[in-house]
């Protein structure tokens, strides 16, 4: 497992921030995180970022698309900007070989599932076209409030039918997403229960990230209040969200406050590497390090992979 952390600086400087704080994945916004405005990236800074991802010592890096995407609303200006943005977010993660782009399918707000679905569809699909081998697409599990899409697998799986299981779709799961949704990913009945959701839906291939964070607020709350591992509502039991067999091969980033409220710091590294010792399986499981070298042998993820295992 490489374990990271959200760090700021986008393509120029969260390497370096991640790089400082031992990380071993680092997860990054490519614009401003609160304006629609999308930069225009240098291709010598993209291929800057790729060198050095290629070299370590960060070895997987994902790229959040801007909070602002909301890819199910029924406002066509919103829609149009966040349709418009996923597709340049997808863009310049291809431009630094980063392993995804992750990002909120959004809301409905009142239209409907369905209604919802007709605009997430074409959007996605704008996007898909963009992403590579090495860089795919990420639906992120939502905390469940409001009309959000994306609540559950189901809801994630549908999405994933009417993509005709694109190749290059997968998912990341957050821990207090799931928890807050009223999933107790710190029994390992239920997160093994998630993940056979995955598996039946999609494929456990498609599950590509996790991002760890501790809640604040009680399971099934709705609620999206991250909290830093070890102090929310999940504590130690929160190592059972890293510790299943299928997940070992994953970047698990933090998207934590820290203890200054400024993001996550190299203690908070420490903290997530000792939770995962204590929780890691004694044994690594095989078969889906087996299964992901097979799926990739020969193309440019399969370079990607033994880029991210060394060492």
């Amino acid at each position: 497992m490489l374990l990271g952390a959200h760090c700021s600086g986008g393509i120029k400087a969260s390497l370096d921030r991640a790089e400082e704080i031992g990380a071993d994945a680092v997860q990054l916004f490519a614009q401003s995180p609160r304006a629609w405005r999308f930069p225009e990236h240098e291709r010598a800074h993209l291929e800057l970022f790729a060198s050095r991802l290629e070299q370590g010592p960060v070895r997987a890096a994902l790229v959040h698309a801007l909070y602002l995407i909301n890819l199910a609303t029924p406002n066509d200006e919103i829609y149009e900007k966040s349709a418009t943005t996923l597709a340049s977010t997808v863009d310049a993660a291809a431009g630094i070989e980063a392993d995804g782009v992750v990002f909120h399918v959004g809301s409905h707000l009142g239209a409907g599932f369905e209604a919802g679905l007709r605009r997430v569809i074409p959007a996605m699909e704008r996007a898909l076209d963009r992403t590579t081998d090495q860089t795919w697409l990420l639906m992120e599990n939502s905390a469940g409030a409001g009309a959000t899409i994306g609540r559950s697998v189901d809801e994630l799986a549908v999405i994933f039918d009417r993509l005709d299981g694109h190749p290059r779709l997968g998912v990341c799961l957050d821990s207090c997403h799931l928890y807050v949704s009223g999933i107790d990913v710190t029994d390992p009945a239920a997160y093994a229960a998630v993940l056979g959701s995955v598996d039946a839906a999609m494929g456990l291939d498609r599950l590509r990230a996790l991002h760890v964070n501790d809640a604040e607020a009680p399971l099934g709350s709705n609620r999206d209040r991250h909290a830093n591992v070890l102090d929310g509502q999940m504590g130690e039991q929160i190592g059972v969200f890293l510790a299943h067999p299928a997940v070992q091969d994953l970047p698990a980033v933090l998207e934590t406050p820290g203890k200054d409220g400024h993001g996550p710091r190299a203690p908070d590294i420490e903290v997530l590497r000792d939770l995962y010792a204590r929780w890691k399986p004694k044994k690594r499981a095989s078969a889906r390090g087996s299964a992901r070298a097979a799926r990739t042998h020969g193309s440019s993820a399969g370079r990607a992979g033994a880029r991210r295992t060394r060492g």
